[in-house]
C-alpha cells in the first residue's frame, strides 16, 4: 500500500497551543531552579554551588552541542520510522515538536508520539498504520537502551570494562535486559487474539492487538533492513545524550568510567516516566540515585545531573516550542515542502501487517 501524505478532509482540530507550551516551559524552568536550590540546601551537598562556579565553559559548551546531536538524531529516527519520504524541513518541525512535547507534557514519551501521529493523520496517513509505526518507534528506540545494558553490564561483570561492582549491579541488569528483549522478540506470535461479540470494547482490543503485534514485527523488519537513518538515529538519540551527561560530569567533576555511566544512565532514566514537567524531580532523582548506587559520590552526581538536565530539558523544550508554531505550515504544505496544491504521494512505505506479511 502506498502511503500518501495528503490533507485529511473535514475541519482540523486545533493544534497544540504554543502559549500553553510556553507556560509549561516557564514552569519547567522554575522547577529546575527550585530543584537546584533544594539540592544545594541539602546537608552534604554544599559543594554543588562551588562546582558550578568552577565549571569548565568548554565542557558545558560540549554538553550543549552533544544534546543538540541527540535532538537531531531523534528527528532522524522519527522521520525514518513514520514518514521516510517526508521533506526534511517538515520532518524537522514535526520531530522537534514531538520531542518538545515529550519534555513539557511527559507521559513516558507518549505525548510527543501522539502529537506526531495526529499531524500525520491530518496529512492522510491511516490511523492503523500510525498505531503500528508508533509501537515500532518505541521498540526501535528502546532496543538501543536494552542492548546497551545487556552488552555493557556483561562486560562489567566479566571484567572487560573497569568497574568494581557487585554482580547484582552488572550481570543483574544485563540479564533482565536480555530477557526483556527475548520476550519482545517472541511476543507477536504469542499475543492472544481478542474474541468477542464485536462491541466497542472488542474493537479497541483488536486495534491494540494489531498495533502491538504489527508494531513489534515492523520494528524487527526496520532494524533488520539496516536503514542507516533509523539505526544511526536510534543509536545517536541515546549515545549523544549519554555523551552530554559525560560532558557535564567533566565540566563540574570528573568523568566516571564509560561502562558505569552507560548502565547507570539507562537505569536512572526510569524516573522520567513520572508525569511532571520535563520529568523534573523524577528523572533527576532517579538518575542521581542510580549514579550513587553505581559508586559516584553524591555531590558529583547531583552537580553533573543538574548541569546535564539544563541542556537535556531546555534545548528540546525551546526548539520544540518553536517547532509547534510551524506545524500549521507543515499541515498546509506538500511532502516536498510545496503548497498543498502541488502535493504528491510520499511514495510506498511497506508496513508489516499484524499477520507479519509486508503490505506493498
Amino acid at each position: 500500500m502506498a502511503m500518501s501524505i495528503a490533507p485529511a478532509s473535514g475541519p482540523a482540530p486545533a493544534l497544540p497551543d504554543s502559549r500553553h507550551l510556553r507556560h509549561r516551559l516557564m514552569a519547567a524552568g522554575v522547577a529546575v531552579a527550585l530543584a537546584g536550590a533544594a539540592v544545594a540546601a541539602v546537608p552534604g551537598l554544599a559543594g554543588v554551588r562551588e562546582r558550578f562556579a568552577a565549571a569548565s565553559p568548554g565542557w558545558l559548551a560540549a554538553a550543549l552541542v552533544l544534546e543538540l546531536g541527540s535532538c537531531l538524531a531523534f528527528v532522524a529516527v522519527f522521520r525514518g520510522v513514520f514518514a521516510p519520504r517526508l521533506a526534511w524541513g517538515q520532518s524537522y518541525h514535526l520531530g522537534m515538536a514531538a520531542q518538545g512535547t515529550n519534555v513539557l507534557l511527559p507521559s513516558g514519551g507518549a505525548s510527543g508520539l501522539a502529537l506526531g501521529a495526529w499531524v500525520l493523520s491530518r496529512m492522510g496517513v491511516p490511523a492503523a498504520q500510525l498505531g503500528v509505526r508508533g509501537v515500532a518507534f518505541f521498540v526501535v528506540t528502546s532496543a538501543v537502551n536494552f542492548a546497551t545494558v545487556a552488552v555493557v553490564g556483561t562486560a562489567l561483570a566479566v571484567g572487560l570494562l573497569a568497574g568494581d561492582l557487585p554482580l547484582a549491579l552488572t550481570a543483574g541488569p544485563a540479564l533482565l535486559a536480555a530477557v526483556a528483549m527475548a520476550v519482545v522478540a517472541v511476543g507477536p506470535g504469542r499475543l492472544p487474539v481478542p474474541h468477542g461479540a464485536g462491541g466497542r470494547a472488542d474493537r479497541i482490543l483488536v486495534a491494540v492487538h494489531t498495533a502491538l503485534s504489527g508494531g513489534i514485527r515492523e520494528a524487527g523488519r526496520l532494524l533488520a533492513g539496516g536503514n542507516p537513518l533509523i539505526v544511526a538515529g536510534a543509536i545517536g538519540y541515546m549515545f549523544f545524550d549519554v555523551a552530554a551527561l559525560g560532558a557535564a560530569f567533566a565540566a563540574v567533576a570528573s568523568l566516571p568510567s564509560i561502562g558505569l555511566l552507560l548502565v547507570a544512565y539507562v537505569v536512572g532514566q526510569l524516573g522520567g516516566l513520572l508525569p511532571v514537567p520535563g520529568g523534573v524531580g523524577g528523572a533527576d532523582g532517579g538518575l542521581i540515585a542510580a549514579l550513587v548506587i553505581y559508586g559516584i559520590p553524591l555531590g558529583e552526581a547531583a552537580a553533573a545531573v543538574l548541569a546535564y538536565r539544563a541542556f537535556q530539558l531546555g534545548l528540546p523544550a525551546l526548539l520544540g516550542t518553536l517547532a509547534v508554531t510551524r506545524l500549521p505550515g507543515v499541515l498546509s504544505a506538500g511532502p516536498d515542502g510545496a503548497s498543498s496544491a502541488r502535493q504528491a504521494p510520499v511514495g510506498p512505505v511497506p508496513i508489516a501487517a499484524a499477520s507479519g506479511a509486508p503490505v506493498a
